[in-house]
C-alpha cells in the first residue's frame, strides 16, 4: 500500500490540520524538519521524499477550496520539486482543472465539498482523462459535506457510486472530523466502498495515527493512506512506511472471492 504525505496550505504555508475546525489551523511544526520555520512546505515537501522515501504527496490548498483564490506560486514551488501531486484546489469546472495540472499537479483532486453537480465531475474527466482525476469523497463524522445548494444528496456509498458513474476511477474516502485527532480512519466504511466497487482504486486520510492504523486500511482494500500528523508527531518513521509498502494486498484474494 501506498503512503502518501498530506500538505494542507493557507496563507503560504503548510498548517496542520486537526477535525476539520481550519479557521484554529496554525503552522506546522514537525519532527522533519525541526531545524526549518513552522509552516514550510517547501521543506516538509524535501522530508518527505528524502527522509521517508515518498514520492506522491496529496495537496489541499484550502484558500482555494474557501474561495480565497489559488495558491498557484507555493503550488507550483511543490510541483518543481518532482514527484506526483495529487491537488485539490476546489476544482468545479474543466477549466479549472486544466489550470491544476498546468502548474504541475499529477493528478486533480476533485471534492465533495465543492462539487456543484455530479456531471460538472463528467466534464473534468472527459477534458482532462480519468486517468488525472481523484474524487474525494468529503465527510464529517461519516456525514457527506456538501457544496451549498448542490442537488446531489444520500449516504457516502450512495455519492461513491454516483462519482464512479461520473468517471471518476479513483476514490479518496476523507473524514475531516478524524483528521489528526489519531481516533484511526473508518473502516467500516472503506471496507464497504472496496466491496461495491473491487475495480476502483481506493484511497484514504483521517485519523491514521500508527502503523498499525496503515495495516487496518491495507487489510480493508486501501491502495494508498493519507498521513500527516502522525509523520510530523514521529509517530511513523521510514522503517513503518517501508513495512506496509511491502505489505501484501491481503483484500485481493477475499475481495475477489466474495464477488465470485
Amino acid at each position: 500500500m501506498r503512503v502518501i504525505p498530506a500538505l494542507d496550505l493557507r496563507a503560504d504555508r503548510a498548517v496542520l490540520a486537526r477535525g476539520g475546525q481550519r479557521d484554529a489551523y496554525a503552522p506546522v511544526e514537525s519532527v522533519l524538519v525541526a531545524s526549518c520555520g513552522a509552516g514550510d512546505a517547501l521543506a516538509l515537501a524535501r522530508a518527505f521524499r528524502e527522509r521517508l522515501g515518498c514520492d506522491e504527496c496529496y495537496v489541499a490548498d484550502l484558500d482555494a477550496i474557501t474561495g480565497a483564490g489559488r495558491q498557484r506560486v507555493l503550488v507550483k514551488a511543490l510541483a518543481g520539486l518532482g514527484g506526483r501531486l495529487l491537488v485539490d484546489c476546489g476544482a468545479t469546472a474543466p477549466a479549472s482543472a486544466a489550470e491544476i495540472l498546468a502548474d504541475g499537479a499529477a493528478r486533480v483532486v476533485v471534492g465533495l465539498e465543492t462539487l456543484p453537480t455530479f456531471g460538472a465531475l463528467e466534464a473534468i474527466a472527459a477534458a482532462i482523462g480519468t486517468e488525472r482525476v481523484v474524487f474525494s469523497l468529503d465527510l464529517r463524522e461519516g456525514q457527506p459535506v456538501l457544496r451549498p445548494g448542490a442537488p446531489h444528496h444520500g449516504p457516502p456509498l450512495e455519492l461513491a457510486r454516483a462519482a464512479v458513474a461520473a468517471g471518476a476511477p479513483a476514490l479518496l474516502v476523507l473524514d475531516l472530523a478524524r483528521v489528526g485527532t489519531g481516533r484511526g480512519p473508518d473502516l467500516r466504511l472503506v471496507d464497504a466502498i472496496r466491496r461495491a466497487h473491487p475495480e476502483v482504486e481506493l484511497l484514504a486520510g483521517g485519523g491514521v495515527a500508527s502503523r498499525a492504523d496503515l495495516e487496518r486500511l491495507a487489510d480493508a482494500g486501501c491502495d494508498g493512506a493519507l498521513v500527516a500528523s502522525a509523520l510530523h508527531a514521529g509517530g511513523l518513521d521510514r522503517h513503518d512506511l517501508d513495512a506496509v509498502r511491502r505489505r501484501e494486498p491481503a483484500w485481493l484474494g477475499r475481495h475477489s472471492s466474495d464477488s465470485r
